[in-house]
């Protein structure tokens, strides 16, 4: 028994490091120096950003234009509106849980 669950867990094993490499090799570099051109982005669009990085998170899967965060920020401003946008999803599904009880 002990030596069948063993090569169960063997194979689980296998497919798991297949689909990670079988991932890895869809990435792609891109230039960065063509994103930091043009506009920078504070804190209002790091809001923004934030609130709607789950639909970015969608798009960014089908297509290569989509970002969810953007490269050519001021730092720490663009940073802290981005998790104050993204962290109103927490706060939401949270409220929605509580009401259930």
């Amino acid at each position: 028994m002990k030596v069948l669950m063993k090569k169960k867990w063997i194979g689980q094993l296998a497919i798991v490091l297949l689909a990670v490499l079988f991932f890895a090799a869809c990435s792609n570099n891109e230039s960065v120096k063509a994103c930091l051109e043009g506009r920078t982005y504070g804190f209002w669009s790091g809001l923004w950003h934030g609130i709607i990085a789950p639909v970015d998170l969608v798009g960014s899967l089908f297509r290569s234009d989509v970002t969810i965060y953007a490269p050519n920020n001021n730092g720490a401003w663009y940073g802290l509106g981005f998790l104050i946008g993204s962290g109103g999803w927490g706060f939401l599904g949270g409220r929605g849980l509580g009401r259930r009880r």
